[in-house]
């Protein structure tokens, strides 16, 4: 047989071996592609390319039922200055699409990728409200697509947002704020698309670990609404609501207790002698500057808000506090140099009054005090505190050039210059302490 396969020609080869060469050339026949092959299996049992998915499921009949639930994964971010909210969650939608139906001997599912999402008709929600929001896509896109046999289907996205929440400040920070997630149909109103939650508050779940530093979730509930718009009509919208009360500790830490410090610091200076000017004069002026700096560093943080807070009330009313105790020494001080410029003029226009025994006169101790000192004209010491003394011309009997005062010429009226502070020491704990009662009652 060898010897005649040397005798045959070219032409005599091909002709006796085309038939086998032809099977066993790749070019002529590709081995199948498994991959390609599963795809186009998948997509021909849901007969996909049969329909127009760009309308919705009974297009011309009534309106579709599209149930909700929701998985609340975490709530990120609480932002007062930009009156938003940062929140992920599993958010699934089920409803039912006979075009998507398929024979199954079993009755078991069909899981999809987000692949497919884009060659059939889905629910187009969008979060109002939103600022921003995205889609996880790492490593894959975090989308999911479960089809049963009779047509229903269960369309699983995560997704993070981020969505205004209007805040009421005015008990900041013993305030508590609600917000609320808005999910709502783009397109379709209520006449084409039903949106409702699946089983009802049930329908959101939400994970145990989720907290937050600043606040602590009181409650999470649904609400479903109509939205109405003048151009496009009446549509479904759904509410994911959440409570929070804010934690108070902190800012008694940062806010409450420095500005009450300040306060009774400043009443410091009661107990000062009204002479210690380089003491109770920088003792007010560094409380008052101190308050300004922790006003200035809690609004810092805070919106511009046109109302008043909470926290600017307590702020405001120990900063009126402050500045008052600094007011009471410039008081003190004015009226303690007013009476000592009446006494030296008192002291250069009267006599000598040594020796008058009349009750109610100077005692002869008088004439031995400087003249240009506030003396205390020897009289005694009351509570280790000696009173200085005013003299008031009352009457006279003759006239000021004989030299003599009558019975009656003069009459001395003791004036304690320290009483403003001590009854300042007294009044300002009693009306600061009275403050923080009504403010705490009020707003606890």
């Amino acid at each position: 047989e060898a010897s005649e396969v040397k005798n045959l020609t070219m032409g005599q080869l091909l002709t006796r071996c085309g038939p086998w060469i032809g099977h066993i050339n790749p070019i002529n026949k590709r081995s199948p592609d498994v991959t390609k092959a599963w795809g186009t299996k998948s997509e021909h049992l849901l007969r996909i390319n049969d329909h127009d998915f760009t309308m919705r499921p009974g297009f011309g009949g009534p309106a579709v039922p599209v149930g909700v639930d929701v998985q609340v994964e975490s709530l990120d971010t609480i932002s007062e200055v930009d009156m938003d909210f940062t929140m992920t969650l599993y958010l699934r939608h089920y409803w039912k699409d006979d075009r998507l139906s398929f024979r199954s001997n079993n009755n078991q599912s069909m899981t999809f990728d987000g692949r497919l999402v884009k060659k059939i008709w889905v629910p187009d929600m969008f979060f109002v409200h939103s600022k921003k929001s995205f889609t996880h896509d790492t490593t894959t896109d975090n989308v999911m697509l479960r089809v049963y046999p009779d047509g229903k289907v269960l369309y699983s996205l995560r997704v993070t947002v981020t969505a205004m929440c209007n805040m009421d400040l005015s008990r900041f920070p013993l305030d508590t704020q609600t917000c609320s997630l808005e999910i709502e149909s783009y397109a379709y109103t209520d006449d084409d698309l039903m949106l409702y939650w699946k089983e009802g508050n049930r329908s959101l779940n939400t994970d145990e670990k989720i907290s937050l530093s600043q606040f602590l979730i009181q409650e999470f509930h649904t609400t479903t609404k109509l939205a109405f718009y003048s151009s496009t009509g009446w549509y479904n919208r759904l509410y994911i609501n959440f409570t929070l009360r804010r934690h108070i500790f902190f800012f008694l830490l940062q806010t409450y207790f420095p500005a009450t410090l300040m306060v009774m610091l400043s009443w410091v200076s009661f107990w000062i002698d009204r002479r210690s000017v380089p003491a109770r004069v920088p003792l007010g002026i560094t409380t008052v500057l101190t308050m300004s700096t922790i006003i200035t560093g809690v609004n810092a943080s805070m919106p511009r808000v046109s109302y008043i807070k909470a926290v600017d009330i307590y702020l405001w009313i120990s900063f009126v506090f402050v500045f008052l105790s600094v007011i009471e020494y410039a008081a003190v001080n004015y009226l303690s140099t007013l009476q000592e410029r009446r006494e030296r003029k008192l002291r250069e226009r009267l006599p000598c009054t040594c020796g008058l025994a009349h009750p109610g006169m100077l005692s002869s101790n008088y004439c031995d005090m400087d003249p240009n000192t506030t003396g205390h004209y020897g009289m005694p010491e009351e509570n280790g505190v000696k009173r200085e003394q005013m003299l008031v011309q009352l009457a006279m009997e003759n006239d000021q050039v004989t030299g003599h005062v009558g019975s009656s010429a003069y009459n001395s009226m003791w004036i304690d210059t320290h009483a403003i502070d001590k009854y300042s020491r007294i009044i300002f704990p009693a009306s600061y302490v009275f403050f923080n009662v009504v403010y705490w009652s009020i707003y606890m």
